[in-house]
């Protein structure tokens, strides 16, 4: 599973107030944290105005990359916003997002398409988000058209087929599913992803939604997800269905997991 760290995000309140005060040791410690434990990518995001974007982007992403060395997932709505950062990244990591709205694809493909970079493609496109499979599937594959054109390979694409809200869209999940499903028997190279915590906003005790939903997903080939790897739960979630689904042979990751203490034993001398 791909981990892509989900907290430096101004989206999220306690992020955002580190962002406006420019907190660089909360900043500096979400960074660390979600590195030691397992996140293969750090989402950055900076979540202010577009006036001021793109010079905290910058400040976000400096920081990041002085604190570790995990790889960056630049993340914009705006195209030229995460051009512009780009130069600013030390190594490839990942772009979050492209999708078949505005020309996104063909404004950002040509830039990335001979690199390293990582795409995340999101199933939406200028009509909004679907709720349908079917139309998920449809703007997956208009993007993977346009990829091709640019020979930036499956393996090279991320798409996220956008969950709803299930206290709104009670086949939230059913649709995610199926989507996820379709899209990778079409394009069997491609990796499938989330932002896991979409589907329980506004629900109660998200924490039971957000790891069920994540076994589920998993058991429809999911093979990397945005998510909090600091929380303990997730990951034993996470450690548990690989086991499951025979993706941790000889469940090494997950007794590794145990013995850490991750499931609340103590860690061995």
């Amino acid at each position: 599973m791909i981990i892509i760290g989900e907290k430096i995000n101004g989206s999220i309140p306690s992020a955002a107030k580190a962002i406006a005060e420019r907190d660089e040791a909360y900043i500096r410690e979400l960074a660390r944290k979600q590195s030691e434990s397992g996140a293969d990518y750090l989402d950055v995001n900076a979540g202010t105005p577009p006036d001021i974007e793109r010079e905290t982007l910058a400040w976000l992403i400096g920081l990041v990359q002085d604190e570790v060395d995990t790889p960056i997932c630049i993340d914009s709505s705006n195209p030229e916003t995460i051009l512009e950062m780009i130069p600013l990244v030390k190594k490839p990591g990942m772009i979050n997002s492209v999708s078949d709205e505005a020309n996104k694809c063909e404004r950002l493909f040509p830039h990335v398409a001979s690199g390293e970079w990582k795409i995340i493609a999101l199933t939406c496109d200028d009509r909004g988000i679907p709720a349908a499979p079917d139309r998920k599937f449809e703007i997956a594959g208009a993007i993977m058209k346009k990829a091709d054109s640019f020979g930036i390979a499956q393996d090279r694409i991320f798409f996220d087929a956008l969950v709803n809200t299930v206290g709104t869209t009670p086949l939230a999940q059913v649709s995610f599913t199926e989507a996820s499903r379709r899209i990778k028997e079409a394009f069997p190279g491609v990796h499938l992803t989330s932002g896991l915590s979409n589907i329980s906003f506004g629900m109660p005790c998200r924490k039971a939604i957000n790891q069920c939903f994540l076994t589920l997903a998993m058991n429809s080939g999911l093979d990397s997800a945005i998510m909090d790897p600091t929380n303990s739960d997730m990951r034993a979630a996470l450690y548990a269905t690989q086991v499951l689904l025979a993706l941790d042979e000889d469940c090494v990751d997950y007794l590794s997991a145990y013995r850490g203490g991750l499931f609340g034993v103590p860690k061995k001398p």
